[in-house]
C-alpha cells in the first residue's frame, strides 16, 4: 500500500511539474531519495508443525500365553517389556502409543507382526497395555505416532527386572 501511494505521489508531482510550463519548455522533478523508506516485510508467521497421527484405531494386548515363545524379530517375547506387534511397520522402530479416552502414552518397540484379529491396529505387551490403563478393558481405541528415535525412556525398560 506504501508503494502505491509514494508512485501515485511521484506520477503527481511529475504531472504536475509539467502542466503549468510553457509551450516548448519541460520541467522534471528529480527526486534524489525516496520520499518514504522502502516497505519492511512483514515478518512471516510462525507455524507450528501439525503432527498427523500415523494411524489411529483400536489396541489390544497379549501377555502369559504368548510369554516366552519367538516374535518375528526372532527374539522372546516378554510380556514385561515395552513391545508390541504391528503389521506393517519395520521390526525394530519405535512408536509412541496414546490411549484416547484418558490420554496416557507409553513408547514401544515394534518387534513382533500382528494383530491377527480383524478391526486392531496394534498388540501391545502387558507392561504397555498396563501402563495405558487397559488392563481392565482389552481393548482401547489409541494413536500411534511414529518416532524418529528410541527415547531415553526405553533404556530404563532395558534394565534387569526380578519379574
Amino acid at each position: 500500500m506504501r508503494r502505491v501511494l509514494t508512485h501515485s505521489v511521484l506520477a503527481l508531482l511529475v504531472l504536475g511539474g509539467t502542466m503549468g510550463a510553457a509551450p516548448g519548455h519541460t520541467t522534471t522533478t528529480v527526486l534524489a531519495s525516496p520520499v518514504f523508506p522502502p516497505p519492511i516485510a512483514a515478518a512471516p508467521a510462525v507455524v507450528e508443525p501439525v503432527t498427523v497421527p500415523y494411524q489411529v484405531g483400536n489396541a489390544s494386548w497379549y501377555g502369559d500365553m504368548f510369554h516366552g515363545k519367538v516374535t518375528a524379530s526372532g527374539e522372546e517375547y516378554n510380556m514385561f517389556d515395552f513391545t508390541a506387534a504391528h503389521r506393517a511397520l519395520p521390526l525394530g522402530s519405535f512408536v509412541k502409543v496414546t490411549n484416547l479416552k484418558n490420554k496416557k502414552s507409553v513408547v514401544v518397540r515394534i518387534n513382533d507382526r500382528g494383530p491377527v484379529t480383524p478391526g486392531r491396529i496394534i498388540d501391545l505387551s502387558y507392561k504397555a497395555a498396563n501402563l495405558l490403563g487397559m488392563n481392565q478393558k482389552g481393548v482401547q481405541k489409541v494413536r500411534i505416532d511414529v518416532m524418529e528415535a528410541a527415547p531415553a525412556q526405553l533404556a530404563l525398560a532395558r534394565q534387569p527386572r526380578n519379574e
